[in-house]
């Protein structure tokens, strides 16, 4: 069986539906970058805090991912929209192209990312170079 190494991100309690969402530190192609985990429709969902548009952070204000109505996440810098669940282009200036899912799960009142699970896609825990495994 694979190392499926749980990172903590934070408490279960910490996310509801459509509100602010936590950031997490990770490396992404070896570079310092973000994840981002939020709760929609009772369910947990983490991406790589880089939109599509153009590689910048979602958010301009720490946690604030979702639009107004909670409906979407939403890039605050040209306001590319993308689905929740799965991170697909919902309008804007994506054109298309989603967010980077990451894998995380929730279990006992802690929300924990996988990071074994994403190596594949480049990102890595900080402290970890990309290429090493447990």
């Amino acid at each position: 069986m694979a190392d499926r190494r749980l990172i903590p991100i934070c408490a279960s309690a910490a996310l509801r539906d459509g509100d602010l969402g936590q950031r997490f530190d990770l490396l992404a192609g070896g570079m310092p970058a973000t994840g981002f985990v939020v709760r929609y429709r009772g369910r947990v969902a983490a991406f790589l805090n880089r939109c599509a548009h153009m590689p910048m952070e979602l958010d301009w204000i720490a946690g604030q991912f979702f639009d107004g109505d909670g409906r979407y996440l939403m890039c605050a810098t040209h306001g590319a929209e993308y689905e929740p669940d799965s991170g697909r282009c919902a309008g804007g200036p994506c054109g298309g192209r989603g967010l980077a899912a990451l894998s995380v799960v929730e279990r006992e009142g802690f929300i924990y990312w996988e990071a074994e699970r994403d190596r594949g896609i480049g990102v890595t825990p900080p402290g970890e170079p990309e290429g090493t495994s447990r």
